[in-house]
């Protein structure tokens, strides 16, 4: 293979072949390809872009770089979720429980988070003792037991997006559609996926900030979920303001756990039921979305999703009293973000809001940083909410009051309130299959 001819066909808007591109990963990953090449590879997809099949073939040879997991064996359909990122996204600790309770199986393996968007399994350490990291074996046999896992992503599973990855981040080519949904996709089909549903989220707190750009993200993905056999559903999803109410790690688990004892956040509740419902669909439990609605609603109602969320905290040692009682460790230091005039809430800045967060300690500016699983902010107000000046907007949590003084400078910078009345609008606005 000459890497220098692979370069220069991309450059010139050449299609690559399937052999090429298997042969581009499979060196980058043993090392006999060096990452100034691959550089220049990325570089020349980002400004040409990839075909479907170029995408669909860099999709499998990123799946297949290192270990792979087989749910064949369980006999059952899994249907695997992805969102790709927001603030106060905690659906996954809702979804899987619920799914899980309706008779679709839930294997799943998620990240840590980075930045300002939060990671399942930062928030499912906020539950005492609770573990992520778990054999093969015992992953599948949870499964057949109970009908729901949630671990932390194995060493070995797809090193080609790893790397890629870490090099797109420090080349500027992260945002590249054909790179962003090969990544996406190669983690759920080395994951074991037999149908995909994707929840694209767009706005100010999202990786996609305009619908156009979440609508071709999303077409991608769906694309190559076919082209490799999977039946692949995506959901457009809003995120201009935090999801629900809580962001932070404890917050969101107590959240979630309001959600699965029936009330919470009827934003957050209304996301959840969507993806849930295209789960059923996908896993052969309904025969439409309207159908799984009510299955889930069901589910909710009868407390069998929240025994399902408590089957599951103890199966993978969390304490399960802690999880009943709500009583989940909060960080010391509390107070209040007050409104600075009467108003109309025009605006809750989604993304300022989620850095305000992670300054408190609720997630991570680098990859070696601690978080503070404790910390965080809750909205006692969203946007179209009246409010009078003085009154309390947002509730702070964190171990350092110069960390609560710098997130209060954010969220001023965040929060927009005037005289205009502000609807809302449907969160979820667009299903691409």
């Amino acid at each position: 293979m000459n890497m220098v001819r692979i370069i220069e066909k991309k450059r010139d808007g050449h299609v690559i072949t399937k052999e090429e591109i298997q042969s581009l990963i499979k060196g980058y990953v043993d090392g006999s390809i060096p990452d100034y090449q691959i550089s220049a590879w990325a570089m020349a997809v980002y400004f040409n872009g990839m075909t479907a099949e170029e995408t669909s073939n860099l999709t499998l040879a990123m799946a297949e770089s290192g270990s792979k997991l087989d749910l064949s064996s369980l006999g059952k359909v899994f249907v695997d979720k992805h969102s790709s990122g927001g603030v106060g996204d905690k659906t996954t600790l809702i979804i899987a429980p619920l799914v899980a309770a309706c008779g679709v199986p839930v294997a799943k393996m998620s990240g840590r988070g980075l930045g300002h968007t939060g990671g399942t399994i930062d928030k499912l350490l906020a539950i005492p003792g609770f573990r992520v990291e778990m054999k093969e074996e015992e992953f599948l046999k949870q499964i057949q037991k109970i009908g729901i896992s949630v671990i932390s992503q194995t060493g070995n599973m797809v090193p080609a997006d790893k790397k890629l990855y870490a090099l797109r981040d420090v080349t500027a080519t992260v945002d590249s559609i054909p790179l962003i949904a090969s990544s996406i996709m190669s983690k759920k089909i080395a994951a074991g996926a037999q149908a995909i549903v994707l929840d694209v989220k767009y706005g100010s707190g999202a990786f996609m900030s305009s619908l156009e750009d979440a609508k071709e993200l999303a077409n991608t993905m769906v694309a190559i979920g076919k082209s490799l056999n999977r039946e692949t559903v995506a959901i457009l999803s809003k995120m201009d303001q935090p999801l629900g109410r809580a962001i932070g790690n404890s917050l969101e688990v107590l959240e979630a756990i309001e959600i699965l004892k029936g009330s919470g956040p009827q934003d957050l509740l209304e996301v959840c039921l969507e993806l849930a419902s295209w789960m059923l669909v996908l896993g052969k439990k309904a025969e439409d979305t309207q159908d799984a609605r009510g299955i889930l609603e069901e589910s909710l109602q009868s407390g069998s999703a929240w025994e399902k969320f408590l089957d599951f905290v103890a199966a993978q040692g969390g304490d399960r009293e802690s999880v009943i009682k709500s009583q989940l460790y909060l960080s010391p230091i509390q107070t209040v973000y007050q409104a600075e005039k009467a108003g109309i809430i025009q605006n809750i800045d989604a993304k300022k809001i989620g850095l305000a967060a992670m300054t408190l300690g609720a997630g991570r500016e680098t990859k070696e940083s601690e978080i503070d699983y404790g910390a965080g902010v809750y909205l006692l107000k969203k946007t179209g909410d009246f409010v009078q000046a003085g009154e309390p907007i947002m509730k702070l949590y964190s171990s350092s009051e110069d960390k609560i003084m710098a997130a209060k400078v954010m969220i001023a910078d965040g929060i927009t309130i005037g005289d205009h009345e502000v609807s809302s609008s449907e969160i979820v606005s667009t299903v691409v299959k």
